[in-house]
C-alpha cells in the first residue's frame, strides 16, 4: 500500500480523498493555487504546496508543477480527483515516466476510452449496443453526408469531449453547419482536440450508469446503477441510486454489458460506464476512466467505500469481497449544491456567513465549506453535496425534502429552492422522468 498521496485537486473531492487515506494510515499531500490558500483540502492535508496562479492552467492543470512536488515530498501516488487531470493519458504517462502510480487506469486505456469514436468500436467488439453515429468528420459536407443516413435529430460530440462540452443537438440540416462550427471550436478551446463526430439523438431518453471496480486480476465487481436524467444544459443535478423504473431483466443486461467492456480494455480499479436508456433498450454512451462526482449515492446502498477501494486496487490489491457482499437493498439520492441562482441560474460568489449542515442517519453532506470561507470565482461553481439514505425510494425522497429545508447557506446564492421544487414534482416522486424533466420543472 502508497504511504504517501499527493492529492491532484481541490475542494470537495480533495477532502473526500483525504478523508479516506486518513482512514488508511496514508500520508496526504494537498496542492493549491493562489485563490485557494485557505481552502479546507489545504489545512486537512499533511503537507501543502502551492503550485501556482488562480487560472487552472498556472495550477491544477500544470502537470510539471504537480509532479516536482510529489517527487520531491516523496509520494508514491497521485490521486487526480476527477475533472481537471483526472482523464489525461499524457499526465497518466507523465506520472509512470517518473516512477509515480496514478490513481485511475492505465494511460493506454484512458486514451481508448476517452477517445469517443475509439470506445464506441471497443463496445461493439465487447457486443455492447450503441447508437448508429458516424466515424470522425472531417468538414460540414461530410457532416450533411451522415446526418443523411443517421436521420434527424443527430448529436454532434468532441472525440475528447466531457462535462457537458462540446456536444450540439440538430434538429434540421439548416442548423448543421452552424453547429459544426461551434462544436469544433469549443472542442478545440475545452481539450485541444477539434476531432468531432455524430451520434443520432435520442430524445425522452434515461441517462443511466454503472458503477464498476476491477483489479489487476481482472476481477469485475458492479457495485450498482445510477439514474442521472435530471440535466440542465447536460451538467447533472439530481443522481439517484438505484435508478427506478428499471426492469430486473434490462439492470442485469447492463451489468452484463458493464462487465464484458470493462474485461475487454483490461480497466484496473474505479469506473463508469453510462447508458442511454428507452424503454426495454439500452445504448453504451461512453466511459467514465475516474472517480465520478456522484458516487456517494452508490456507496451510501452499497456500504462499500469506493475512493478507499479505488486506492486499493491500483495498489495492486485484490479485490475481497463478491458480486453477492454488495447490498442493493436501499436507495440514495443526491442534490449537488452548486454557486448559483435558483431563479436565472447566475453564478455567485461572496462568503459564508452561515452554514448548518442537516443531519441525522442516512444524511451526508460532501463539502469543502465552512463558515468565512470565500468562495473564489474561478472554478467549478459546485459546493458540496447533500446525500440522502433510506430503505425506500419513497423514504428516501422524504429525507430530501427534510434535509434541503434545514439545509442553510447564507452569503452565496446556490440552488436548494430548485431542489426543493424537483422533490415536489410528481413524475420525479413517481421515477419515470428522463433528461427533459428539467424543461418542465425549471
Amino acid at each position: 500500500m502508497f504511504d504517501k498521496i499527493l492529492i491532484a485537486n481541490r475542494g470537495e473531492v480533495a477532502v473526500r480523498v483525504i478523508r479516506a487515506c486518513k482512514e488508511m494510515g496514508i500520508k496526504t499531500v494537498a496542492v493549491f493555487s493562489e485563490a485557494d490558500r485557505d481552502a479546507l483540502h489545504v489545512n486537512m492535508a499533511d503537507e501543502s504546496y502551492c503550485i501556482g496562479g488562480v487560472r487552472l492552467k498556472d495550477s491544477y492543470l500544470n502537470m510539471d508543477a504537480i509532479l516536482t512536488v510529489a517527487l520531491e515530498t516523496h509520494s508514491k501516488a497521485i490521486h487526480p480527483g476527477y475533472g481537471m487531470l483526472s482523464e489525461n493519458p499524457e499526465f497518466a504517462r507523465k506520472c509512470a515516466d517518473n516512477g509515480l502510480t496514478l490513481i485511475g487506469p492505465s494511460s493506454e486505456v484512458m486514451e481508448q476510452m476517452g477517445q469517443k469514436e475509439m470506445a464506441r468500436a471497443i463496445a461493439i467488439s465487447a457486443g455492447v449496443p450503441v447508437t448508429p453515429g458516424s466515424d470522425i468528420l472531417d468538414n460540414a459536407q461530410m457532416a450533411h453526408e451522415e446526418a443523411g443516413k443517421i436521420g434527424y435529430p443527430v448529436i454532434l460530440k468532441a472525440r475528447s469531449g466531457g462535462g457537458g462540452k462540446g456536444i450540439r443537438i440538430v434538429r434540421t440540416p439548416e442548423e448543421l453547419d452552424n453547429a459544426f462550427e461551434l462544436v469544433k471550436k469549443e472542442a478545440a478551446s475545452s481539450f485541444a482536440d477539434d476531432a468531432i463526430f455524430m451520434e443520432k439523438y435520442l430524445e425522452n431518453v434515461k441517462h443511466v450508469e454503472v458503477q464498476i471496480l476491477a483489479d489487476k486480476k481482472g476481477k469485475v465487481v458492479i457495485l450498482g446503477d445510477r439514474d442521472c436524467s435530471v440535466q440542465r444544459k447536460n451538467q447533472k443535478l439530481i443522481e439517484e441510486c438505484p435508478a427506478p423504473v428499471l426492469s430486473d431483466k434490462l439492470r442485469k443486461e447492463m451489468y452484463e454489458a458493464s462487465t464484458r467492456l470493462t474485461k475487454k480494455v483490461g480497466y484496473v480499479t474505479v469506473g463508469t460506464i453510462e447508458f442511454l436508456v428507452k424503454g426495454d433498450l439500452f445504448y453504451f454512451m461512453e466511459m467514465n476512466t475516474r472517480l465520478q462526482v456522484e458516487h456517494s449515492v452508490t456507496e451510501m446502498v452499497s456500504g462499500i467505500d469506493i475512493v478507499e477501494w479505488q486506492i486499493r486496487t491500483a495498489a495492486g490489491m485484490d479485490i475481497s469481497f463478491e458480486q453477492s457482499d454488495v447490498y442493493s437493498g436501499n436507495h440514495a439520492i443526491e442534490c449537488r449544491i452548486c454557486a448559483e441562482s435558483s431563479k436565472d441560474f447566475k453564478p455567485s460568489t461572496g462568503t459564508v456567513k452561515m452554514l448548518h449542515v442537516p443531519g441525522g442517519v442516512g444524511v451526508r453532506f460532501d463539502s469543502a465549506l465552512y463558515t468565512d470561507y470565500k468562495v473564489p470565482p474561478f472554478y467549478d461553481s459546485m459546493l458540496g453535496k447533500l446525500i440522502v439514505c433510506a430503505s425506500t425510494r419513497d423514504g428516501a425522497i422524504r429525507k430530501m425534502k427534510s434535509a434541503l429545508s434545514e439545509f442553510v447557506l447564507v452569503g452565496v446564492d446556490n440552488n436548494r429552492e430548485m431542489h426543493m421544487k424537483f422533490m415536489d414534482n410528481n413524475r420525479f416522486i413517481i421515477g419515470n422522468y428522463d433528461t427533459s424533466i428539467c424543461q418542465k420543472v425549471l
